[in-house]
């Protein structure tokens, strides 16, 4: 087998390899070569190869993503690991684990007019949660240091960065190690003991309890747990489509029930408790509403953050949503009285019926859009939803419980869902679905330029010809400067992109025929396939503003 002959490429791939480290996102370079050399030779590693850097790294950070498992990003020198940066971000909130391993000049050569150079170092400060700055001699140093961001990119779920200078010549290699690297154990981060008794007094004595659920991977509470949660009368448990937590009397649809609420309504809304966990929620209403009417406590369970989102949080609970309830569920039965719970699931009711009654008359739109594919959608697809309007119509409409939904939550961008909905797919094997608009989807077309992308991979594009998220938001007026600079009004398609890239193309720009072309779409597994559905840029913003008051 071939190794590379600079020692401390060596040492980099000898402590992935031992970490478990296995999936490797290659970016073709000069400056990398040790580490493609290596890590492509070794038949432990899987690698993938992928020539835009940004598309790269968010491929890999939807494997991470599907894993629950650090990937590693390989990359040259010079600007091609700024191209990290946007994944890096949204990886660093979304508490997604990834190993960016850049190559770099010895530094003799950094600042000096020397090609390919920036300073490299500590350049993910901001958003990285360890770096590795490597000297070019394989040591001892160096290998702690390597150690030690793998370890802290597996126990604390986030980036990390090792930038490993290498000097020329780059591409020489040898039949046999040269290195026999030091490895260190995994520290786990220990969960501090949680002193339960106060809680327990505080929940019991509580008669509005409101549990509001971010973003999360399937299964991080248990049947029993969620339904004692649900049978609590005193409890209302919101959740959003990425929560990935359902119960019948689960509160799914948050805009749907509080946007039009009055005083009173919120009054009787506003929770003497508010407990809270997972990533970052959608709803603006709600997070406008407990800033407004805030909670007498708001608690948030998690292992490793606790973000104070509504300028409430007295109670940080280091442990997971699971131990924690378990904890409480032992000492709070029975439940206190309250009609908490009943008041909400009336109002449920009530605009469960307003929302069918006006599906029933709304003209083709990106809403009827929304309604018409969740009824065509088989079951046990994963879904990847892209950011601005995609997101939030998505919370509108129920979908399966058997169909996990996923979006790049942690940053709120637009620039890498395509290219994270692949990685997901490559690492999960399950049917995936993208929901995009036109501007995300363009926008990050270079995600396409992959051959990694499974023959049951589809994307439902919607073209409303420009943002159309700026529509719904506050402010908007039909100028030229709104059309160009805000909504980016367009009229391109993803025709020739789908031709070129060898994806099947269906197209729909009324009613009959998306449902005619639903049928086709989920039923054609042999290639990957876009429907690309065509909405009036008018009528958008006008059918969901009528919902909103139809409520």
């Amino acid at each position: 087998m071939n190794y590379p002959q600079i020692e401390l490429a060596q040492s980099i791939i000898e402590i992935c390899k031992a970490k478990n480290i296995q999936h490797i996102i290659i970016s073709p370079g000069s400056r990398n070569a040790p580490l493609t050399i290596g890590f492509a030779s070794d038949p432990f590693f899987t690698c993938y190869s992928l020539a835009d850097e940004r598309c790269a790294a968010f491929f890999g950070m939807g494997i991470a993503q599907q894993r629950e498992f650090p990937i590693a990003l390989v990359c040259t020198s010079g600007s091609a690991l700024l191209n990290y940066y946007p994944a890096v971000a949204e990886a660093f909130y979304s508490q997604i684990p990834m190993i960016i391993i850049s190559a770099d000049r010895p530094t003799s050569k950094i600042d000096i007019g020397d090609g390919q150079t920036i300073r490299q170092r500590n350049v993910y400060e901001n958003h990285i949660i360890y770096n590795a700055n490597l000297s070019e001699e394989a040591n001892q140093e160096n290998d702690i240091l390597i150690n030690n961001a793998i370890n802290t990119a597996i126990a604390q779920k986030g980036p990390v960065h090792i930038n490993a200078p290498f000097e020329e010549p780059l591409y020489n290699t040898v039949d046999t190690l040269t290195v026999s690297p030091t490895l260190l154990e995994i520290e786990e981060l220990p969960l501090q003991f949680t002193e339960y008794d106060q809680y327990i007094a505080d929940y019991k004595a509580a008669s509005k309890k409101l549990v509001l659920v971010g973003v999360n991977n399937p299964g991080v509470l248990s049947d029993a747990v969620i339904d004692w949660l649900a049978s609590d009368p005193s409890v209302i448990v919101m959740t959003e489509t990425t929560s990935n937590l359902h119960h019948p009397t689960y509160v799914e649809h948050i805009d749907r029930i509080i946007t039009t609420f009055s005083e009173e309504d919120f009054l009787a809304f506003q929770p003497d408790i508010l407990i809270t966990f997972g990533g970052m929620i959608v709803s603006k209403r709600i997070k406008a509403f407990l800033r407004k009417y805030k909670p007498a406590q708001h608690w948030h369970i998690d292992t490793l953050r606790h973000y104070d989102t509504y300028n409430a949080l007295n109670k940080t609970v280091l442990d997971t949503p699971e131990n924690f309830f378990q904890s409480i569920k032992e000492h709070v039965l029975p439940s206190v009285e309250s009609t908490y719970n009943p008041w909400i699931q009336a109002i449920v009711e009530a605009r469960l019926e307003k929302h069918n009654a006006y599906l029933e008359t709304i003209p083709f739109s990106d809403l009827k859009v929304f309604e018409i594919l969740f009824a065509h959608l088989p079951q046990q697809t994963q879904l990847q939803i892209s950011n601005s309007s995609a997101i939030r119509y998505a919370q509108l409409i129920k979908i399966d419980a058997s169909n996990d939904v996923y979006c790049n939550r942690g940053t709120s961008g637009i620039d890498g869902s395509t290219s994270t909905a692949i990685g997901a797919a490559v690492a999960s094997h399950k049917p995936t679905l993208l929901i995009t608009g036109d501007i995300g989807f363009l926008y990050d077309s270079n995600g396409l330029w992959n051959n990694y992308i499974p023959a049951n991979f589809k994307i439902l594009l919607l073209n409303n010809g420009g943002g159309g998220i700026f529509r719904i938001l506050p402010g908007h007026k039909e100028t030229p400067v709104f059309n160009t600079f805000f909504e980016t009004s367009h009229s391109l398609t993803a025709e020739h992109l789908a031709k070129m890239y060898k994806f099947n193309y269906l197209t729909a720009q009324n009613e009959e025929e998306l449902n005619t072309a639903c049928k086709a779409f989920f039923e054609a597994n042999n290639s990957p396939c876009i429907l690309e559905v065509f909405t009036p840029t008018e009528i958008n913003n006008t059918v969901l503003s009528v919902y909103f008051r139809n409520m």
